[in-house]
C-alpha cells in the first residue's frame, strides 16, 4: 500500500503551500535524529516526513502527484512511462502489444528495459538498464546569527544517519537555501544521487540587528558621557572596538563604524551603525538632583520648541 504524503504531514489535500511548510517544520523539529539518537522508529518517521515534504513542498511535483502522474516517492508510474515511450506513435498503436514496439519483442520487454530487468527466454530481448538521477531532498536548518554574520562550518546529521559538514557563507539570508550536491536521494542504476536543499532559518541575536550587510546596535551611554563626550567600548560582530562619543550628543544620535558590518566576500563590507541611548541610573542621588536643578534654573533650554512649531 502506498503512503499518503498528506497523511504523513497531517494536512488536508486542500492545504496551502504555506500550511504544508509549517506542518513539515513542526514535525522535523520534533523528529530530528539529533533529538532521538539511536531511535530507529523516530528516524524512520523523520525520513517519511522529509520525503513527503520533498513531494508536496514542490508545487510542480505536488500537481503531478495529485494528477496521478507520479507516486508518493516522486517516481513516474509504470503506465505513464509506457505511455511516454509511445507518445510519438499514432493513436491506434500506442497501447496495442502487436503494434510497432521499436525493436522490443513485447510490451513486458519494454519494462525490462526501463527497470534493468532482462526478459527471460526471449532471444531478441534487450535489457539496457534504467538510469535516473535521485530525488532532491529538502531540509530546514536553524543557525545562529553569528554563523551567517561571520560564516561558519556546522556538522549536521542527515536522515540516513550520516553526519556531514555544511559551509555557511557569510551574508547568508534568513530563508535562503543551500544546495549540497550529491547529498540527496540515491540514483537509480548508474544515475547520480540527487541534491540536498537546506533552507536556513536564522535565530535572532540579542544585541545585533541586520539591515542588508549593515549591522545596527543600540548603545546605552551615561548622562556625563553624553554631555562631556567619552571613549567607550562597542561590540561588533568581529569583536569589541573603541568608539568616540562626541560632546553634547542626544539619545537617538546614530554613529557609524566603517567596515564593521557583514563582509560577504564579494564587494565592500557593510558598516555598523550605533544608535545612542542615554540611560540614567535607577536611583538618582541628591548630588545629581542638585546638579539638574541648577542647570534647569539658568539654561532655558526647550527641546520641544520645534515640535510645537510644526503643529
Amino acid at each position: 500500500m502506498s503512503v499518503d504524503p498528506y497523511a504523513v504531514l497531517g494536512v488536508a489535500k486542500t492545504a496551502t503551500q504555506d500550511e504544508i511548510k509549517k506542518a513539515y517544520r513542526k514535525l522535523a523539529k520534533q523528529l530530528h535524529p539529533d533529538l532521538h539518537p539511536g531511535d530507529a522508529a523516530k528516524h524512520a518517521e523523520f525520513q517519511a516526513v522529509s520525503a513527503a515534504n520533498d513531494l508536496l513542498g514542490d508545487p510542480e511535483k505536488r500537481k503531478r502527484f495529485d494528477a496521478g502522474e507520479i507516486d508518493a516517492s516522486g517516481q513516474e508510474r509504470p503506465e505513464r512511462q509506457y505511455y511516454h515511450h509511445y507518445a510519438d506513435q499514432d493513436a491506434g498503436g500506442r497501447y496495442a502489444p502487436e503494434g510497432d514496439t521499436g525493436g522490443f519483442q513485447d510490451a513486458s520487454d519494454i519494462f525490462s528495459d526501463l527497470f534493468g530487468r532482462r526478459q527471460q527466454g526471449g532471444a531478441g530481448a534487450r535489457g539496457h538498464g534504467f538510469h535516473a538521477r535521485g530525488q532532491d531532498l529538502r531540509y530546514n536548518l536553524d543557525v545562529d546569527f553569528m554563523d551567517v554574520a561571520r560564516g561558519a562550518k556546522r556538522g549536521v546529521t542527515m536522515p540516513d544517519g550520516n553526519r556531514i559538514e555544511i559551509s555557511i557563507p557569510p551574508g547568508l539570508k534568513d530563508g535562503q537555501t543551500l544546495r549540497l550536491r550529491g547529498k540527496g536521494g540515491p540514483g537509480f542504476g548508474e544515475g547520480p544521487a540527487g541534491d540536498a536543499l537546506v533552507t536556513v532559518a536564522v535565530r535572532p541575536h540579542p544585541v545585533f540587528k541586520r539591515d542588508g550587510n549593515d549591522i545596527e546596535v543600540d548603545l546605552p551611554i551615561t548622562f556625563d558621557e553624553a554631555v562631556l563626550g567619552a571613549k567607550v567600548e562597542v561590540p561588533t560582530i568581529s569583536g569589541p572596538v573603541t568608539m568616540t562619543i562626541p560632546k553634547g550628543v542626544s539619545s537617538g544620535r546614530r554613529l557609524r563604524i566603517k567596515g564593521k558590518g557583514i563582509d560577504p566576500g564579494k564587494g565592500a563590507a557593510g558598516h555598523q551603525f550605533v544608535r545612542l541611548k542615554i540611560v540614567l541610573p535607577d536611583h538618582i542621588d541628591a548630588k545629581m538632583e542638585e546638579l539638574a536643578e541648577s542647570w534647569r534654573d539658568h539654561a532655558g533650554f526647550d527641546p520641544r520648541k520645534d515640535l510645537r512649531r510644526e503643529t
